[in-house]
């Protein structure tokens, strides 16, 4: 029987990831090449995002407590059921798209998105022993790596189905898709998956550990610096500064969360199987030099495009490997019962981190440019190094 099956049900989890994975990095590129092309400025199309990122953290604070409560099964089924919801909004007359429409369509969208997130990964845990020397360590790096690998997909998909079938009809493709994906899984999942004993009380949202605290307000500020070049700023500038098509936008940020989601799911490879804090550490202080690199080299005007786009990918790289290893610290760090509560509130961190970074990548590249976007990203990734500093030197954190 499939739902009597870890290795069924893990992969059943994995792929109503991966599909909503696909839809949620198409919708991004949809909004950000559709709007920008009907007049909106940058600042404009940051706001369309604010609410997207605003729920993600409401949703990762109050998503794990509901799982304890509700099961995972059921999170995740509604976090698809939403997504749909979402796409079918914006299938609404183009007089209704607003800014503000659009946002309510979004804040639907981040809602969804967390909550498959949270429970995708609240699920290894459930279902992967990690007995084995860095077991759990290689099922995360997996499934995060194939989610941003698809997410990649996802940005070239829907740069392509713009150009081939215009806005509603992509919305629509992406809905009907979404829609059998659900029945499936629905179908197939077992729905005992993250029930719990453990009934954590209102008032027990917040993490008491200070592993997981440190380690989120890292993963707060590493995320920031990612979306305040990466969301808005990137993908305007190529597309009006250096003359790119839709097609060329989208292919490129496919390219780079393609290759972020292979180095994610070969980072045991490169840090070997057990990473602790010192290696969360090394990895951010590599990272930092990066986007401060590219900014100077922006600022001479030194083969802008070639420079761009080769110190982007390489930055990439770079942060695959270390959002791998805090994805693996994370689940590693929580509470075996109960762990959706743990990696609820680690990713509220994450999507706060997106929600600072989303708005500050409007704003900074408005009135300043994208140069500035990647220098400020520098200095998020040194906050980031800091506050990992004193993350526990060994596997896995004691338990508070």
């Amino acid at each position: 029987m499939i739902r009597n099956n870890p290795i069924a049900q893990y992969i059943v989890v994995t792929v109503s990831y991966w599909a909503f994975t696909l839809t949620d990095g198409a919708l991004r590129m949809l909004v950000v090449l559709f709007f920008h092309d009907m007049g909106f400025s940058p600042l404009e199309i940051a706001m369309l995002f604010i609410l997207y990122e605003l729920f993600g953290v409401i949703t990762n604070l109050f998503g794990g407590w509901i799982a304890t409560r509700i099961g995972l099964n059921m999170t995740m089924h509604i976090g698809l059921a939403v997504q749909i919801v979402s796409l079918l909004m914006l299938l609404a007359d183009p007089s209704w798209l607003t800014v503000f429409y659009v946002m309510v369509a979004q804040a639907l969208s981040g809602i969804a998105k967390d909550l498959n997130k949270m429970s995708a990964k609240s699920s290894i845990k459930m279902l992967v022993s990690d007995n084995a020397e860095g077991g759990l360590y290689r099922w995360i790096a997996r499934l995060t790596g194939s989610k941003n690998a698809l997410k990649g997909v996802g940005f070239f998909l829907g740069g392509f189905l713009l150009a081939a079938f215009g806005f509603r009809g992509a919305l629509l493709i992406m809905a009907v898709g979404l829609a059998i994906v659900l029945f499936f899984s629905f179908l197939l999942l077992d729905r005992r998956l993250g029930t719990t004993s453990f009934k954590p009380k209102f008032r027990e949202l917040l993490s008491k550990s200070p592993a997981i605290n440190r380690l989120s307000a890292a993963r707060f500020f590493l995320f920031s610096s990612r979306d305040i070049w990466f969301v808005v700023a990137l993908p305007v500038f190529l597309q009006s500064q250096l003359g790119w098509d839709y097609v060329a936008v989208g292919t490129l940020m496919a390219v780079w969360v393609i290759g972020y989601g292979a180095i994610q799911a070969f980072a045991p490879r490169i840090t070997g199987n057990q990473p602790d804090g010192r290696t969360a550490f090394l990895w951010a202080v590599l990272l930092s030099a990066l986007p401060f690199g590219i900014a100077v080299a922006l600022l001479a005007d030194w083969r802008v495009e070639w420079t761009l786009v080769g110190g982007l990918l390489l930055f990439g790289v770079v942060f695959a490997v270390n959002s791998s290893v805090h994805s693996y610290l994370i689940v590693s760090y929580a509470r075996a019962d109960g762990v959706s509560l743990d990696v609820g509130f680690y990713y509220m961190a994450n999507a706060g981190g997106r929600l600072l970074g989303t708005i500050l990548s409007g704003v900074v590249y408005q009135l300043f440019g994208l140069a500035a976007c990647l220098l400020v990203s520098a200095v998020f990734v040194a906050a980031s190094f800091l506050l990992a500093w004193k993350l526990p030197r060994r596997a896995v954190a004691a338990e508070t």
